[in-house]
């Protein structure tokens, strides 16, 4: 059976994202994003899945990061489920009494209006996972809570104090799944790319956008990110619509690379039809 390492621990949204992909792949619990990622290098799993990008909080940039460092494996799909965070608490309890809540940093993000109208005088504590926020509450000798989904509650035996939190109802985390290969041609791809270039200058990256605009080439995402070199100096990122073995990308690629000193493709993927989230 093919191994799929995800961040854990179990009853994470990635655990949930896992499930989703593939439920009848053997998962590894890793406690990091970087021990995702050495598990597939290492070939300890066969794949891993890892948070890309949230509707409401943008870009996981240590995912980005480490993606645009790792010189060898590839996105080989993407999928994106419905992020429905709830609050959690291990006894009976009134909101006015919890003193800590402890969930991933992107989850008490996106739970601000509910924690600062409800729960203004909690400490937020920082998880490596909002399952992890569970475990981390379940430990703690102070009355507190955990944001996570709703399967945390049965999975630790823990009590829903409130659902339905999140400050925006449209919240969805879209996840990659790495591989050493990505995947063939299907008609209906996306790919990932990054690059930087070796001297900046006015219009230098319209020239490099220029290319695909010619050939109708539809960008879905644009980025960037420290080149963590030089103060000023960045990395773009770009989501384009086509595999990188078409003729017309591959032709598009070859025109821009003379104007740009790193190029990395993270992988050509079919794209998520988000018809399939499920709703439940």
């Amino acid at each position: 059976m093919n191994k799929l390492a995800f961040l854990g621990p179990i009853g994470s949204y990635t655990n949930e994202a896992a499930i989703n992909y593939n439920k009848n792949l053997e998962l590894i619990n890793c406690n990091s994003i970087p021990q995702v990622i050495e598990k597939v290098r290492t070939g300890l799993a066969d794949e891993g899945i890892l948070p890309i990008e949230n509707s409401i909080e943008g870009p996981v940039t240590s995912t980005i990061d480490l993606l645009i460092q790792e010189p060898k494996l590839k996105i080989k799909t993407e999928t994106v489920i419905a992020i429905k965070h709830c609050l959690l608490i291990k006894e009976p309890t009134e909101l006015e009494n919890i003193q800590y809540v402890y969930s991933h940093p992107q989850a008490l993000s996106q739970c601000r209006n509910f924690l600062s109208s409800n729960l203004p005088k909690a400490k937020l504590i920082a998880s490596l996972s909002t399952s992890n926020a569970v475990e981390e509450m379940k430990k703690s000798k102070v009355t507190s809570a955990a944001i996570a989904n709703h399967k945390c509650a049965s999975i630790y035996n823990v009590q829903i104090i409130a659902t339905k939190i999140s400050d925006n109802e449209n919240n969805y985390t879209r996840f990659i799944v790495l591989s050493n290969i990505d995947n063939k041609q299907t008609g209906k791809d996306k790919t990932s790319i990054c690059f930087d270039f070796p001297h900046d200058s006015p219009g230098i990256l319209y020239m490099v956008l220029e290319k695909f605009a010619k050939r109708h080439i539809n960008l879905t995402k644009i980025e960037s990110r420290p080149s963590k070199t030089n103060l000023g100096n960045y990395i773009f990122l770009i989501d384009l619509e086509g595999h990188k073995d078409d003729e017309i990308i591959n032709e598009c690629f070859n025109e821009i690379k003379p104007l740009i000193s790193m190029f990395k493709i993270f992988g050509s993927y079919p794209i998520f039809n988000m018809s399939n989230i499920s709703k439940n």
